[in-house]
């Protein structure tokens, strides 16, 4: 079935809904559609180089992200929205971009790509509900099984229907089918259910579950079906002491067209001081594995997870634990320097289902955001990224290095 056509199947429920409930009369103008819609977009240029053992050459990555999109004003309780990408090298290949065949390069996964990111309507017209059907991002909690993968050249969307409702103030439901998922490097099919419920008790307290239910043509192996829930929270304890936390437990187990039958197991404790500027938090997160299959989680924001390295974007098959301590700053004061944000991670990765050791790794960022008064960007941004894996019994020793600047409009 062509994209054109599974995006007009997923909108014919948001349009039967519109037409079923939208009152008879409206005092919307027609052109509000147009005339209350905005322009919006991206520029990102990056430089990324990589230093892996067992690779003769590094690699040098010179890339550039263009994101140009429009969103319509309100009419009839409908709005659209059309997002289209561009990821352009402005240098040399010399790395591996998964479709270059510089194989001689280690892996740098930004290759040349064009394509719509969103193109979605929806409707929003029953109290605290929406419909939205077409190409569009899916972000649940903090992305480490749905995401948008941002930190890519080339993000993650999908092409879904979804509809979100909110019973009550506190408490949001929501549900959403998956055909397709664009991706780097290839786009994946299949009959994908997403299940997500959140209540919102106080600040100390915010609940989660879920129900994920992939079925991936393209890669059998990740078809699953994992349940799980999730608490986080913040709590004062002076004026200038915060405490919060997240704990999280999940299982999977295969599904459909996976060739394999397996039950695992997944957790995650993070608690966390925050006093003035600075943050500091020590964590654990334990991905199951029996040796022959293993916890995944294909379609979260995987960068954020596991270190910025990279190195476990796929969890081995003893599984993972990754005990990690984090400390993060943010500089106050006069001068260019002011609110610039300092993150240093260490991370110790050892399988879940043996005594194996596989190797640790540092990470340190700076980030600094400028906002703009001109006529047309709201904000820059400028970021330095650096990561250092030291391999024990897995992998390679692997360096890698960022150096970011963006802005939106």
């Amino acid at each position: 079935m062509g994209l054109r056509r599974k995006i007009l199947y997923s909108l014919v429920p948001v349009v039967t809904a519109a037409c079923a409930f939208a009152p008879v009369a409206r005092a919307d103008d027609p052109s509000d559609f147009f005339r209350n819609g905005h322009v919006f977009g991206e520029l990102r240029y990056r430089y990324e180089a990589v230093q892996q053992d067992g690779f003769a050459n590094e690699a040098e990555a010179h890339t550039v992200r263009a994101d140009l999109g429009f969103e319509t004003g309100l009419y009839d309780d409908l709005t659209a929205r059309v997002d289209y990408q561009a990821v352009r090298h402005i240098a040399a290949d010399d790395f591996n971009d998964l479709q270059n065949g510089q194989v001689d390069y280690p892996v740098v996964p930004d290759p040349e790509r064009s394509q719509f990111r969103e193109a979605w309507v929806m409707w929003t017209g029953l109290p605290g509900a929406a419909a939205k059907g077409g190409r569009q991002e899916i972000l649940f909690d903090n992305q480490r099984f749905i995401g948008n993968a941002d930190f890519n050249q080339s993000d993650q969307s999908f092409d879904a229907g979804r509809v979100t409702w909110s019973p009550l103030e506190a408490l949001t439901l929501d549900y959403a089918y998956i055909w397709a998922i664009n991706r780097v490097p290839h786009d994946w099919d299949g009959d994908n259910h997403l299940l997500h419920a959140a209540y919102d008790y106080a600040d100390w307290l915010h609940l989660a579950a879920y129900g994920y239910l992939l079925d991936i043509n393209e890669k059998p192996s990740f078809s699953s079906q994992t349940y799980g829930s999730r608490a986080t929270g913040r709590m004062a304890a002076t004026s200038d002491l915060e405490f919060d936390y997240l704990a999280e437990y999940a299982v999977q187990s295969d599904n459909t067209n996976n060739p394999d039958r397996y039950h695992v197991r997944y957790w995650h404790l993070t608690p966390s001081a925050i006093w003035k500027n600075m943050t500091v938090q020590a964590g654990w997160e334990s991905l199951g594995g029996n040796g022959t299959d293993a916890f995944q989680t294909p379609l979260a924001t995987l960068h954020s997870f596991n270190g910025w390295a990279d190195m476990f974007l796929t969890t081995p098959m003893d599984g993972l634990d990754d005990r990690y301590a984090r400390a993060s700053y943010r500089l106050s004061g006069p001068g260019w320097l002011k609110d610039t944000a300092l993150d240093a991670i260490y991370h110790d990765f050892r399988a879940e289902r043996t005594s194996q050791h596989y190797g640790r790794e540092w990470d340190f960022q700076a980030r600094r955001a400028f906002e703009t008064k001109d006529f047309l960007t709201k904000e820059w941004t400028v970021t330095v990224q650096f990561a250092t894996y030291h391999a024990d019994t897995l992998f390679t020793d692997t360096n890698k290095f960022w150096l970011m600047v963006g802005t939106t409009f």
